[in-house]
């Protein structure tokens, strides 16, 4: 993998762990006395997920390259701007459940799910770029783990403050990546 590649696949991987970096927060807000076996039972399941959703999701695109070739810089661009535009969104929702238990393997099975679907989609768009899926997903996975280790100490300490402003941050980090690569195929194909 090149460095520039390095470097992209790095940035998605923060942008993709934004949403679990929000419910990493939450968790600390809700447990207060976050012990490190919380912390890396939670940031486990997270990067987990983050780690195999990207894999089924370009074993998906493999089967479909061949037919989607000539528009999937198209592809990668609605996919990587709708998952930004959709962190935004949900970053401006008021969150009214706060009250979950965040240790719970149930309750920690279905977040870690429904804030790795993103992935999922960005590893279809790998598929169609050539990414190496196992080392962009190690990569994502990994980042995703130490990124909701930091989130729940934050929770703990700090409470709701940055919650909204990083799921911003990871939506606006997406598009732009999104953009680059319609960019670089329109102009530089």
């Amino acid at each position: 993998m090149d460095y520039i590649r390095l470097f992209e696949i790095t940035l998605i991987g923060i942008g993709l762990a934004m949403d679990a970096f929000a419910v990493s927060i939450s968790s600390g807000v809700i447990l207060k006395k976050m012990r490190i076996r919380h912390s890396l039972l939670i940031a486990g399941f997270f990067g987990f997920f983050q780690a195999i959703m990207p894999v089924i999701g370009w074993h998906t695109g493999i089967i479909f390259k061949s037919y989607i070739e000539s528009f999937d810089h198209w592809i990668a661009f609605i996919l990587l701007s709708y998952i930004g535009v959709k962190m935004i969104m949900d970053a401006n929702k008021e969150d009214d459940d706060k009250n979950f238990d965040p240790l719970n393997l149930y309750i920690l099975f279905t977040l870690a799910i429904a804030t790795s679907v993103d992935a999922l989609a960005v590893g279809v768009t790998f598929s169609v770029l050539g990414v190496e899926i196992w080392e962009a997903s190690i990569l994502i996975g990994l980042i995703t783990f130490m990124i909701c280790i930091v989130g729940t100490r934050i929770g703990c300490r700090f409470g709701n403050f940055l919650e909204k402003k990083i799921e911003w941050f990871g939506g606006i980090v997406l598009i732009s990546i999104g953009i680059k690569i319609l960019i670089e195929h329109l102009f530089f194909c």
